[in-house]
């Protein structure tokens, strides 16, 4: 087995671990949860295997139903995003770039990173919520609650990559 798959286990634990006991329990006016889970889809490069983000998707949901109780929404919303990652990523890159290109601020550069995280991060929500609420009665409340998760989850991503891979210094020219 590759150095890779570990880092993603290391990466699937670590974030799972904040969205249990940390983020589920952030409940800004009431509706507005962030789900940080869908990080581990966002770091997934170009040249990835399209099963293997799958499974790893799939399995990324799983486990956080399993830990959060949400019967299966979170799967259906991972394997979703999961699914497209791989289209969004071969859209916003630039055409000279590898085919081994991790998503981050450096590689697709700052705006279309930040579109990258907010569609996958829309795409997730919206899944997550509809499936939730499973009706239109209340549509308004349910809008409410994927749009303020998509942007506290989007400003929590983008705070995560500025952690994981801080900006390499530029000589100084004095």
């Amino acid at each position: 087995m590759s150095s890779v798959f570990f880092i993603r286990l290391l990466r699937l634990f670590i974030l799972l671990f904040f969205q249990v006991l940390v983020f589920n329990h952030i409940h800004l006016m009431g509706y507005i949860t962030p789900i940080v889970v869908g990080y581990m889809i966002v770091c997934f490069h170009r040249n990835a295997s399209r099963v293997g983000i799958l499974l790893w998707g799939f399995f990324t949901g799983l486990l956080f139903d399993i830990f959060s109780n949400t019967a299966g929404m979170a799967s259906a919303a991972c394997t979703l995003i999961a699914m497209i990652q791989p289209i969004l990523i071969n859209m916003l890159a630039p055409r000279d770039s590898s085919e081994e290109l991790i998503p981050t601020f450096h590689t697709l550069g700052f705006w279309n990173y930040i579109f990258y995280v907010f569609l996958l991060m829309l795409v997730l929500h919206a899944t997550f919520y509809m499936l939730d609420a499973f009706t239109l009665v209340d549509w308004p409340l349910t809008s409410f609650a994927i749009i303020g998760g998509t942007l506290l989850t989007t400003l929590i991503t983008i705070f995560i990559e500025l952690l994981v891979r801080p900006r390499k210094k530029t000589e100084s020219h004095s």
